[in-house]
């Protein structure tokens, strides 16, 4: 083993604290730009295959029926327009006053009502802390067997510590930062992404430590520091693979995929990066911090 981990814990340390720090205050100061899963209203999204009209045009033909509407021309071609909840019959309306303006092919349509989308961010929240309380079991029992020099349950705290604090809040924070400047929006498919992210990252992290528990039985937990090296060095490559295969393949759904995908893969991309880096140089690190910090408390 030529490069250590563990030595190096507090500098990894300071780099997640720093990310996570960044992430809170971008939050604070941002906020998340929620979309209409959560705030209510309705996008159209449509292509006009002659090359699309002016935004001004687009809005004007609207504006008496629908009232004001936001407009965003995609990357793909295609014309994005949101505006307030609207039913069926004002929806057609709106496709026939479009169509005086050449032709048009709608792509997507949804519309929420104000009270649903409250519900579905309430929804969201509790399934994050749900998806955190149940890691933090889960680990707990599954490592019941182990005891020393951490105790079971302090395997469960620290995966729901590092998921929380690490996985959730950075794509948080980089979703802040981007829906303040390019207009990024926070949907419902952010909330499945950042549960995929938790669920990954989780996985890794037990790979690490059902690694630690093995190596304890085999060298005892005389050396604790040197049994969790090891054990991360035995379990990098995995990791390191695992993690770019992931990531080329959510990368090409990012480049390929259209409007509605990439920002679900854009979440994949960073939530996945994050978990990577948590697994490796944050868990596991951490479970030394805490084995010597109770080391000196028995002393």
């Amino acid at each position: 083993m030529t490069f250590s981990i563990i030595s190096h814990r507090k500098a990894y340390f300071i780099i997640s604290g720093l990310l996570v720090a960044v992430s809170i205050a971008a939050l604070a100061v941002f906020g998340l730009r929620f979309g209409i899963d959560f705030t209510g209203g309705a996008l159209l999204e449509i292509r006009f295959p002659d090359g699309a009209p002016d935004n001004a045009a687009i809005a004007v033909a609207l504006e008496p029926i629908v009232g004001t509407t936001t407009i965003q021309q995609s990357e793909d071609g295609t014309t994005i327009i949101r505006m307030r909840d609207i039913d069926e019959e004002t929806h057609q309306t709106a496709l026939a006053a479009l169509e005086g303006l050449g032709t048009a092919e709608e792509l997507r349509f949804d519309s929420i009502g104000p009270t649903i989308g409250a519900e579905l961010k309430r929804s969201g929240v509790i399934a994050v802390a749900l998806g955190l309380v149940g890691i933090m079991l889960f680990v707990a029992y599954a490592f019941r067997g182990a005891s020393e020099p951490v105790a079971s349950w302090q395997y469960g705290v620290i995966t729901a510590l590092v998921g929380l604090l690490h996985d959730v809040l950075i794509p948080l924070g980089v979703f802040a930062v981007l829906g303040r400047t390019i207009g990024l929006e926070t949907d419902t498919a952010f909330v499945a992404a950042l549960l995929t992210v938790l669920g990954y990252s989780v996985n890794d992290t037990i790979i690490i430590f059902d690694r630690v528990r093995e190596n304890l039985r085999r060298y005892g937990s005389s050396d604790f520091a040197g049994v969790v090296e090891r054990s991360l060095h035995e379990t990098l490559g995995r990791s390191l693979n695992t993690s770019l295969t992931v990531l080329f393949a959510v990368g090409a759904v990012w480049w390929f995929g259209g409007a509605g995908i990439r920002p679900f893969a854009l979440a994949l991309l960073v939530g996945v990066g994050s978990g990577t880096y948590s697994s490796i140089f944050l868990a596991a690190p951490m479970l030394v911090a805490l084995a010597e910090r109770l080391q000196k408390k028995r002393a």
